[in-house]
């Protein structure tokens, strides 16, 4: 072989090696082209062993969300923003209202729920410390004098607490003007023992005159009923069909044992089934308040319960007993009368007509029925005429009806309203 050829076969034979070397490079991803006109073969990255775990490109084994520990993966402002908005999800707020000489402290989270399940303290200016003793988010503090106090929220562990204080003025006397936050209040019968709370005893006064079906009407007198979770299921079609023309659904009742604020578990469905079916329509509250401040709240609750509805008859406060352990079975004339008064001024001051639902023996010795009388009055007795000598706009007749759509036994009603 001449010179010229060997050189041309080395020659041939080198670049066929450079080609490989390059494929080789290509293969394992390691050019390097910072620098114009070379290339840097790196090597792949060998994996690190610790604890018998292999930790390779943020990944722990094949944990893929491991880089979350790692507290060197994401740059300082970016653990800047993960620890703000940490604060964030923790944060707690306090919602503070009065209504006479009174306090109602509510912790509540960043989407105004109640924290539930701490002992939270409270310090009142240079008062005191109050502490959440049943861990249900709400302090309230009674018997305070009227004036401007500070309310502060002390730090517990694993939130974010206000800083500083909130002002709050304690009012001297009641106001009856709805409560904007009173749903924090509100429960459902999943939160509470309804057998022991929804104690409404049946009225007594009847005799053996009562009348359980359809009354003959005349004038402007129409029947109606009035029904709540006991009827069950209604079909409410049924029911206008059968002659009914309004209904006074309750909305909701004060526990008689703990004093909780309840939604009636069929509310919603009663209203809107009435309303669909053509009837006129009002509401009722089981009443076991004790004072005003509570008439108030119980109020309040109504209002917010029927704000999206239209209502054609009033509201009303049902006063009765609990089966004699009823927290408000034991008050005294004037307090129901008061409860009876504040509950109605507050609807009447939210734009509804207010009135009351009692027995016969309860206008004659439970209230004063005289400083009533200026609210819608509801009669409930059990005959075929009224013993009743006062003045009243409906008389619930019977609690033994029988109207197509319902099971069981229900309330019949007559109204002189005129509506």
């Amino acid at each position: 072989m001449d010179s010229k050829l060997k050189r041309l076969t080395i020659l041939a034979a080198c670049s066929v090696l450079v080609l490989v070397a390059l494929v080789v490079v290509l293969l394992n991803g390691g050019i390097d082209t910072g620098r114009p006109g070379m290339a840097t073969i790196t090597p792949s990255p060998t994996p690190a062993q610790s604890d018998g775990m292999i930790y390779q490109n943020g990944q722990i084994g094949n944990d893929l969300s491991a880089f979350l520990e790692d507290n060197t993966f994401f740059d300082p402002e970016r653990n800047e923003f993960l620890e703000d908005l940490q604060a964030e999800q923790n944060r707690l707020s306090l919602i503070v209202t009065s209504i006479e000489k009174d306090l109602r402290i509510q912790i509540v989270d960043k989407d105004n729920n109640p924290v539930m399940g701490e002992s939270f303290f409270v310090t009142l200016s240079d008062i005191g410390e109050y502490k959440d003793l049943d861990k249900d988010g709400i302090i309230y503090i009674g018997d305070l004098p009227a004036g401007e106090y500070t309310v502060s929220l002390k730090p517990i562990e694993g939130y974010n607490v206000p800083s500083g204080g909130t002002r709050v003025l304690v009012k001297e006397k009641v106001e009856y003007v709805v409560i904007n936050d009173i749903s924090l209040l509100m429960k459902t019968e999943a939160d509470i023992d309804a057998l022991a709370e929804d104690t409404a005893q049946v009225v007594e006064d009847g005799d053996r005159t009562e009348i359980k079906g359809a009354q003959t009407l005349t004038g402007n007198a129409v029947m109606g009923i009035d029904v709540s979770k006991w009827q069950g299921e209604i079909d409410w079609d049924k029911v206008k069909n059968d002659g009914v023309e309004f209904v006074i659904i309750r909305c909701g009742y004060r526990g008689s044992s703990t004093g909780a604020l309840v939604v009636d578990p069929y509310f919603e469905q009663n209203i809107r089934g009435a309303t669909a079916a053509g009837l006129d329509v009002g509401v009722y509250f089981f009443t076991q308040a004790i004072n005003q401040v509570e008439a108030v709240e119980e109020a309040s609750m109504v209002v917010q319960l029927i704000e999206e509805y239209d209502l054609t008859y009033p509201v009303f406060i049902d006063t009765e007993g609990a089966g004699g352990d009823g927290r408000a079975d034991g008050l005294d004339v004037e307090t129901r009368t008061l409860v009876c008064e504040a509950f109605c001024t507050t609807v009447k001051n939210a734009g509804y007509e207010a009135g009351v639902y009692a027995s016969r023996n309860w206008y004659n010795n439970k209230v004063d029925a005289d400083t009533l009388d200026k609210f819608v009055i509801w009669l409930a007795e059990y005959r075929s005429v009224p013993l009743y000598q006062g003045y009243y706009n409906m008389w619930q007749y019977t609690s033994k009806g029988s109207i197509d759509g319902i099971e069981g036994n229900v309330d019949l009603n007559i109204s002189y309203l005129g509506y």
